[in-house]
């Protein structure tokens, strides 16, 4: 398993100081109920300082809770970010092994017609499981840390991740997402936004 320090390099290629890296900067998650899970993220138009301090306190955030992957609505912010991890660990222990991702104005450039269903958990909805249909695969497109557009083909377990947190981007939980009878609600290029 990667250590914290060296996801954080991995995922943020900067000079911080290790006293900025202290439990401490574990965020409060957001559950069911509070209004920030319900809104549409608003557009990353600067990449600075906050955002990349913003992406370090998620990733430890989602590290200390067991998850693999957490966008900034959970962890009360508006923009439009979140980090995909997958790693085994206790909650998943078959998902693939893949470096944290921070993902900028995410979007889904195109997907498969082909669905998979499968059981989902939510760092915001604690112990609860949930059946959800999604794309198998997906081509998207996002921002990283230094603003810069990127385009990658994600499939199986890892487009589910996306999918999962690019709903959190859109106000769409996974209570919502069980009342919605088609696989995606979202068009293809459909984002946040600003």
């Amino acid at each position: 398993m990667f250590s914290t320090k060296n996801l954080i390099s991995k995922l943020i290629p900067t000079n911080i100081k290790s006293s900025q890296l202290d439990e401490q900067d574990i965020l409060p998650i957001a559950t069911t109920g509070e209004p920030v899970l319900t809104q549409k993220a608003v557009a990353v138009t600067q990449f600075d300082d906050h955002l990349k301090q913003l992406s370090i306190r998620m990733l430890k955030t989602m590290q200390a809770a067991n998850g693999i992957g957490i966008a900034a609505p959970q962890v009360f912010s508006p923009l439009a970010v979140f980090i995909i991890a997958s790693a085994p660990n206790e909650r998943y222990p078959d998902a693939p092994l893949m470096n944290p991702t921070l993902m900028v104005n995410p979007r889904i450039i195109y997907h498969s017609i082909d669905i998979d269903d499968g059981l989902e958990g939510c760092l915001s909805i604690p112990n609860k499981r949930f059946s959800i249909s999604r794309y198998k695969t997906v081509m998207v497109e996002y921002q990283n840390i230094h603003g810069q557009k990127i385009q990658q083909h994600l499939e199986g377990f890892v487009a589910r991740i996306f999918q999962h947190e690019l709903d959190h981007l859109l106000g769409i939980t996974l209570l919502e997402r069980t009342k919605i009878k088609k696989v995606g609600t979202y068009a293809t290029g459909q984002e946040a936004q600003a």
